[in-house]
């Protein structure tokens, strides 16, 4: 089989662009759309929705917005869409798309896959003494949400059975790409090295612009922000594929974009955890093959483990938090000054009502540096945001501590100026807890036209650690004098996994790779994020993917809770990368030369 399929993503999160769909519809070429829509906070948010009306629980923009503008094209285009805009509520979701299909006179077939949610076995999973996989901690009492990660194998199952919109609850991100293309290929479980090809396909294009420009190190090198195009996989019966965009849209598709994106949210490379197979990325090759076409290979899996992984929800006590900007001569020292009066305030309040002390505390003065701990410049900015927030078991002392933080308008500084809206509403803290379902517990059902089967999916799993074979990288580096910052020697980007933050670095050239290597170690990057662990000092892990000339770290539990567990301007790490890149990287005269010269 020659054949290919032109798979376009038009969602990396609930609320992304809605000039995307029409984009990849109209000028994309497209056999498939699909959109992700789902993460942790997403998923308690749904249930929330559905616990108040059994019709809520999904991203009703995806019915009500998205399709209602594209349906017609899609079914003229015959192009065949997948999502996990079904949240915790599939089948409400497609309860919906049909109606709106029915009004709009649109014949397309659509099914929805269930059995992702778990929660209802909750005493099932307590009594089998289910933990949390990295500290060890007992299942939360009342979760809010406990949803497994489904594979693409189900969405591959409906699609054969003719659904021409396939709508699933909670499904790894790749998923909705990889789903088609089994469909398309035949691939069987076994077949795990076009497997972890087409997930990477899909890990590639699950972020929507992300791999077409959007968030690149080299920034202004990235044209036409207002018109950025969405990625496109043109996946290979072999699981290689050609990550590209639509003709006659602004970004950039290039081995940095595309290679930036690969980093983004993983952690080791060589054992990413998807539910269909366990995929090595480790030796991945990305090259250039035309304009804005990078042609990605060498993808290798092994076959999955025995388990899902199940991302679990809970409420712990509540949060608040607003931003006041200050204005004039030593703005960052007044905004400061503020937050630090409205907290010694709170504490008489706090002691006098006999309600305990807040739980958990920030002040953060934005202009001020104060994320970057140690390296922060010493500015004098004549304007600063305070960024001031805290957690509590109860609400009322975060209410109270909100109007004390507006009466500083009159009370503190001079040059204060405004607040970020209205007096925020105190919510609840909600923490993510991850764990481990047997797959041969979990039913997977497709729905369809009426009709509803169980997918068979493999359970014996396969994977252990050991298998691993780790590469040999040359990693000597001439000793020398001069020093470059990395951003002239590498891309960088960087994302959550939880609590964790990961940082994905990629040499610019291969042979930059040793000077970064050797100055880039686990002790030099945890010293430098010492501000973001408790105690100033964090544990960091490093891999290597010598096939891209690239290295990724995981930093543990970096990222004060993280999502909205965390008080932090910057809970899921995303500036992180733009402060690593001012590392410096001892290289040889020629090099920084050539780095200078290159500017």
């Amino acid at each position: 089989m020659t054949k290919t399929i032109r798979i376009g993503c038009a969602s990396g999160f609930w609320g992304d662009s809605f000039t995307s769909a029409p984009q990849l519809v109209e000028k994309g070429n497209i056999d498939y759309l699909v959109f992700d829509y789902l993460a942790e906070i997403t998923m308690s948010i749904m249930a929330r929705a559905r616990e108040k009306d059994a019709r809520f629980g999904y991203a009703h923009d995806f019915v009500t917005v998205t399709m209602a503008g594209i349906a017609r094209d899609i079914a003229a285009k015959k192009i065949k869409v997948v999502t996990n805009a079904g949240g915790v509520n599939p089948k409400a979701c497609a309860e919906a798309l049909e109606a709106l299909l029915a009004k709009q006179g649109v014949a397309l077939k659509v099914a929805y896959v269930d059995g992702d949610d778990v929660l209802p076995a909750l005493d099932k999973w307590k009594a089998q003494g289910v933990k949390e996989m990295y500290t060890g901690a007992a299942l939360p009492e009342k979760p809010i949400s406990m949803n497994v990660y489904l594979g693409g194998f189900p969405v591959a199952a409906a699609l054969a059975k003719g659904a021409d919109v396939v709508i699933t609850g909670r499904c790894v991100d790749s998923a909705v790409t990889l789903g088609a293309c089994i469909h398309e290929f035949g691939w069987t479980p076994k077949d795990v090295d076009k497997l972890a090809g087409g997930s990477l396909a899909g890990h590639i294009v699950e972020c929507g612009a992300q791999a077409c420009g959007g968030i690149f190190t080299d920034w202004d090198q990235v044209s036409e922000w207002e018109n950025i195009g969405y990625a496109i996989a043109e996946v290979s019966p072999d699981g290689s594929f050609v990550a590209t965009k639509p003709d006659n849209t602004g970004g950039l598709v290039s081995v940095g974009t595309v290679g930036e994106q690969m980093l983004y949210e993983i952690g080791d490379p060589q054992a990413y955890m998807l539910p269909d197979v366990i995929c090595d990325f480790s030796g991945v090759k990305l090259e250039q093959i035309g304009k804005d076409r990078v042609r990605v290979s060498n993808a290798k899996g092994y076959l999955p483990t025995a388990t899902y992984k199940c991302s679990t929800t809970y409420e712990d006590g509540f949060r608040v938090g607003n931003l006041v900007a200050i204005g004039g001569i030593d703005a960052a020292a007044k905004a400061r000054r503020t937050g630090e009066a409205v907290l010694a305030r709170m504490e008489g309040i706090l002691r006098q009502r006999n309600w305990g002390p807040f739980t958990e505390t920030s002040i953060e003065v934005l202009g001020d540096e104060d994320s970057y701990g140690a390296h922060k410049h010493h500015v004098h900015a004549r304007e600063a945001i305070l960024k001031l927030a805290a957690k509590h078991a109860r609400k009322e002392p975060l209410e109270i501590m909100m109007r004390e933080l507006t009466s500083s308008g009159t009370s503190f500084a001079p040059g204060t100026s405004g607040y970020a809206g209205l007096r925020p509403k105190v919510t609840p803290v909600v923490r993510h807890f991850a764990c481990l379902i047997p797959k041969k517990d979990v039913t997977v059902t497709v729905h369809i036209a009426g009709d509803s089967f169980t997918t068979p999916i493999e359970t014996a799993g396969g994977f252990e650690q050991k298998m691993i074979v780790r590469p040999k990288v040359d990693a000597h580096a001439e000793a020398t004098a001069h020093s470059v910052p990395l951003i002239k020697l590498a891309f960088a980007r960087s994302g959550d996994k939880g609590n964790h933050s990961n940082i994905g670095v990629m040499a610019r050239r291969p042979e930059y790779l040793a000077y970064i290597r050797s100055a880039l170690t686990e002790a030099a990057v945890a010293k430098w994020f010492a501000h973001l662990f408790e105690g100033g000092k964090g544990k960091v892990d490093r891999w290597d993917l010598p096939g891209a000339h690239a290295m990724n770290f995981l930093l543990y539990d970096a990222l004060g809770g993280g999502g909205v567990a965390s008080l932090r301007n910057d809970p899921q790490g995303k500036a992180l990368a733009q402060q690593l890149l001012e590392f410096p990287i001892p290289v040889p005269a020629s090099i920084a030369r050539t780095t200078e010269e290159a500017a």
